[in-house]
C-alpha cells in the first residue's frame, strides 16, 4: 500500500448513531466523530427515525471528524480522495424528489407494523410465507424493505400522491444518502447497491436487478426504486454544501456486508457482529447455497461492477445490544451500557435464569413475529447480577442458534478453519468490548471467538471498497491484511460439552414459552 499522504472516509450510519471515520493509506484511523439520533416509538412494536435527522448527523459527523484529523497534523482537505458508505439496512424512506423531503418517517429494520400484511400475503400466495424465497431469498416478514413500502403505499395519504403524480422516491438509507450528497432535488443520484438491494425483497438474487414479477404481484411501481450499483465503484461526486465537495462516493455496502469486508470473509469464513441486533453472515462464495434451517441466502458483496459475485447464509437477530440498552432505560439496572460486564461478573452462573428478548418476535431461525420477550426461572435467589448475566447470554445463545443452522446447511467443507482444524468466528461490533460477553461465546459454542484489535470493522469494510475502487487498495491488499485481524484477541472455551448441552437445552425450553403472545391483553 501507498506510504504517501492519502486518505479515504467512510460514513458509517447504524440504527442509533451515525459516524464518520478518516483512513489513511495503512487503513489506521487518523480523525472520526460519532452522533446519536433519536428513535421514536409511536406505538407498541413501531419504530421510526427521522430522516432528516440523520442527514444532518452525516453532516456534522464528516465536518467534526475532518476537523480531527486535520487538528491532528494530517493534511485531509487535499489527501482525501473518495469516501465509503455503509447504512442500517432494510428502513425505508420514501421521499419526493420536487421538494426533497421525506413523505414520512424513516421505517426502521426492527419495525413490525406489517405483522398483518404478511399474514394477508402468506394467505393470498401459493407459496405462503416462501413465495418468493427462490427468487430474492428471504421470507415474507416485518424485517424487508417491501412490506414497509406495501404499508406506505396503503395508510400515508402523501405518498400515495406522490406515486400518482410521479414525484416519489425510493430508497433504504444509503439511496437517501447518496440521493442527498449528490445533489438532492438537483439531479441528486437515485442509485442502491446490490447488498442493500437484497434486502429489499425485491431483488433478484442471480440477475442483480428488481424482479419484475415480485413487483407486479406486489403492485410496486418500478419507477420509484433506484438503480442498482456494485459495491465498490465511483457512483458520483458529493455536491457543494457539503463539507467534503467534490469528492466521490466509490463505494457502499450494508453495514454487515462492510463488516464482512473489513474482516476479510472470504468463501467459508464467518463473522458476527454485535450491534442493536446481530447479524452472523457466512460468506458461501459464488454458489447461492438455500438453507433449510431458517436462515436467509443473502449477497456477500460485489467489489466492482465486473468483479464475482459472493454470496452468503445470513442469520439476522434483532435484539442484541439493544437488550442492554432495555436494561439502562427502562428498567435502570445499569447506568450505562458499560456497567453490564462488571454486574453480570459478580456472579459465576445466571443461577438458572433464562431472558429470550424477543420484544418484536423473533427472527433467525426461528421467524416468528408473533413471539414476546420472556424472563424465565426466576426464584427468590435471583437478583439483578443473575439478569444481567442472562441478557448477555441471550445474545450468545441467539449466535448459536444461527451458527448451528449454518453448520446443518453447509457442513463442514463448507466452514473454512485454521491450521490447527478449527472453525473460527470472528466478531465485530460496540459490545465485543465486553470480554464476559465473548468468553460466554466461546463457551457456548465449543469454538474459538476471534475479536480484532479494531472492532470497527463495518467501517473499515466501506473504506475499503471505496480505496479499491480508486485503486488505492487492491483485493489482494484487502484480504491479506485481514486473515491475520490485526493481531486478534482470541477467546476459547472453557466449559465442558455437558454443561454446554444442558444449558442449550434450558434455553431452547425458554424459547418455546416466547411463542404465541403477541396478543396478551394490554
Amino acid at each position: 500500500m501507498p506510504a504517501d499522504e492519502v486518505f479515504i472516509g467512510s460514513i458509517d450510519q447504524g440504527t442509533t448513531s451515525t459516524r464518520f471515520f478518516i483512513y489513511d493509506s495503512a487503513a489506521r484511523p487518523v480523525g472520526s466523530h460519532q452522533t446519536e439520533f433519536t428513535q421514536f416509538y409511536p406505538q407498541s412494536g413501531w419504530v421510526e427515525h427521522d430522516a432528516m435527522e440523520i442527514l444532518e448527523s452525516v453532516r456534522l459527523c464528516i465536518a467534526k471528524a475532518v476537523d480531527k484529523a486535520t487538528a491532528a497534523g494530517h493534511n485531509v482537505d487535499s489527501g482525501l480522495k473518495a469516501i465509503g458508505l455503509t447504512n442500517q439496512r432494510e428502513t425505508t424512506v420514501i421521499w419526493s424528489k420536487s421538494s426533497g423531503c421525506p413523505l414520512y418517517n424513516a421505517i426502521v429494520w426492527m419495525d413490525a407494523r406489517t405483522s398483518s400484511l404478511c399474514r394477508k400475503l402468506e394467505k393470498e400466495l401459493p407459496g405462503g410465507k416462501t413465495h418468493f424465497l427462490e427468487t430474492c431469498g428471504l421470507p415474507i416478514s416485518t424485517y424487508f424493505s417491501a412490506l414497509k413500502v406495501l404499508w406506505l403505499l396503503d395508510n400515508v395519504d402523501a405518498v400515495k400522491e406522490a406515486v400518482k403524480k410521479g414525484d416519489a422516491l425510493f430508497g433504504t438509507i444509503d439511496t437517501w444518502l447518496i440521493w442527498n450528497l449528490t445533489g438532492g432535488k438537483e439531479n441528486g443520484l437515485h442509485v442502491t447497491d446490490v447488498s442493500n438491494a437484497s434486502r429489499t425483497m425485491l431483488m433478484n438474487l442471480k440477475t442483480l436487478d428488481w424482479d419484475e414479477t415480485i413487483l407486479d404481484t406486489l403492485g410496486i411501481p418500478a419507477e420509484i426504486l433506484p438503480k442498482i450499483v456494485s459495491n465498490a465503484e465511483i457512483i458520483g461526486n458529493i455536491s457543494k454544501g457539503w463539507p467534503i465537495p467534490g469528492i466521490p462516493i466509490a463505494g457502499c455496502l450494508g453495514d454487515q456486508h462492510a463488516a464482512m469486508v473489513g474482516q476479510a470473509c472470504r468463501k467459508g469464513g464467518a463473522k458476527s457482529t454485535y450491534g442493536t441486533g446481530a447479524f452472523i453472515l457466512l460468506n458461501t462464495g459464488e454458489e447461492i447455497v438455500k438453507s433449510n434451517h431458517g436462515l436467509l441466502s443473502t449477497l456477500a458483496y460485489k467489489l466492482g461492477p465486473k468483479a464475482p459475485t459472493n454470496y452468503a447464509l445470513e442469520g439476522s437477530i434483532a435484539i442484541a445490544g439493544a437488550a442492554v440498552q432495555w436494561l439502562r432505560d427502562s428498567l435502570g439496572i445499569i447506568k450505562s451500557a458499560s456497567e453490564i460486564e462488571e454486574l453480570a461478573s459478580q456472579v459465576d452462573s445466571c443461577g438458572g435464569v433464562y431472558f429470550v428478548p424477543a420484544f418484536n418476535g423473533l427472527f433467525a431461525p426461528w421467524w416468528r413475529d408473533d413471539a414476546r420477550g420472556v424472563l424465565v426461572g426466576i426464584t427468590r435467589f435471583t437478583n439483578k447480577s443473575h439478569i444481567a448475566r442472562a441478557v448477555l447470554e441471550s445474545m450468545c445463545f441467539q449466535v448459536k442458534d444461527v451458527l448451528d443452522s449454518m453448520h446443518k446447511d453447509v457442513g463442514d467443507k463448507g466452514e473454512a478453519k485454521n491450521k490447527k482444524g478449527e472453525f473460527v468466528l470472528r466478531v465485530d461490533g460496540g459490545a465485543t468490548v465486553n470480554n464476559l460477553l465473548m468468553q460466554i461465546q466461546a463457551d457456548l459454542l465449543g469454538t474459538p471467538v476471534a475479536r480484532p484489535a479494531d472492532t470497527e470493522t463495518t467501517a473499515r469494510g466501506a473504506a475499503y471498497a471505496a480505496g479499491l475502487a480508486i485503486g488505492i487498495w487492491t483485493e489482494k491488499d484487502i484480504f491479506s491484511s485481514g486473515e491475520e485481524m490485526d493481531k486478534p484477541t482470541i477467546f476459547r472455551p472453557a466449559v465442558d460439552q455437558e454443561v454446554r448441552k444442558k444449558k442449550v437445552d434450558s434455553w431452547c425450553k425458554a424459547v418455546s414459552r416466547t411463542l404465541d403472545l403477541a396478543d396478551l391483553s394490554l
